[in-house]
């Protein structure tokens, strides 16, 4: 049997088509733009997306908020009742309790709607990271694939999962305390790089600084041929906040070194943008 939904978290990346065409359902979550909240429901168009990091650079603070479990349970819950079952794909627990408020409500429902499962998916995981599990997850449920064979099958393939990213703006970092004040600072006025990674617990960890933009490109690009293993996936995740010039760049060098890899462009979403700032570049995909 394998009429069951295909979930994931609004702070996940997904291309729109995907997304259309696998009926791919995003769990809101809110986040804020100076005084304005705001929730975002997955695959936010370019033009909000634009106004989010241009708010950013004009000085908006920009916040995010936890998804309790009734809130999961309020979401989960029209599924069960019309006998689907649920495979959903959230952020990291690495990085946010979602997971762990995913599973509270996923017991909580067991009681109250026996025929329906709800299985939650610690990603360990970001942005276009879960947007590649989701895509196993679709290219899985065509073949077939019941609900709890898919989700062993994603869960196989989540340690081979590599994020690389560099961010422009240390102040954010520095808001979410991954840097010092003084880091920050010095970082900033030197036009420093961080170059971060989403270790094996699913946490974010720095690994080396570049002092500016074309050095940091080079450091994504050589992440790529060391850590591209198409035998697993020829799909590539390239998200950026509002920096379309240096993620096209990238692209078209990735797609010079290797001509068969499929890539996937997609600004980054709000919920992570909240946390990065503008001018961030990733590049995600299934490694050695």
């Amino acid at each position: 049997m394998n009429d069951y939904i295909i979930c994931m978290d609004a702070s996940g990346d997904l291309i729109r088509e995907v997304a259309a065409d696998n009926g791919i359902e995003f769990v809101p979550m809110e986040y804020s733009l100076g005084e304005e909240m705001r929730t975002s429901q997955g695959c936010e168009s370019e033009e909000l997306l634009k106004k989010f990091y241009d708010g950013q650079r004009n000085g908006d603070l920009t916040k995010t908020s936890q998804i309790s479990p009734y809130m999961y349970e309020s979401y989960f819950k029209p599924f069960l009742e019309k006998g689907k079952s649920v495979l959903y794909f959230c952020l990291s627990s690495g990085l946010s309790s979602t997971y762990q408020s995913a599973m509270l409500a996923a017991e909580s429902l067991k009681e109250e709607y026996p025929q329906g499962e709800v299985y939650p998916v610690d990603t360990l995981a970001a942005t276009g990271g879960i947007g590649l599990l989701v895509e196993k997850a679709v290219e899985n449920r065509k073949a077939g694939m019941s609900i709890r064979d898919n989700l062993e099958a994603v869960r196989a393939v989540i340690p081979k999962l590599r994020h690389y990213f560099m961010v422009q703006d240390l102040m954010y970092l520095k808001r979410g305390g991954r840097v010092g004040a003084a880091t920050a600072i010095v970082g900033s006025a030197l036009n420093i790089r961080p170059m971060l990674v989403v270790n094996e617990e699913g946490k974010l960890e720095t690994v080396d600084k570049k002092r500016g933009s074309k050095a940091a490109m080079s450091s994504l690009l050589t992440f790529f041929k060391e850590n591209y293993n198409p035998e697993v996936d020829t799909k590539i995740y390239i998200c950026d906040s509002d920096t379309p010039e240096l993620a096209q760049g990238l692209a078209d060098r990735i797609k010079e070194a290797a001509p068969e890899a499929v890539i996937r462009r997609t600004m980054l979403s709000p919920i992570i943008g909240a946390h990065t700032g503008p001018g961030m570049v990733a590049v995600i995909l299934f490694g050695k």
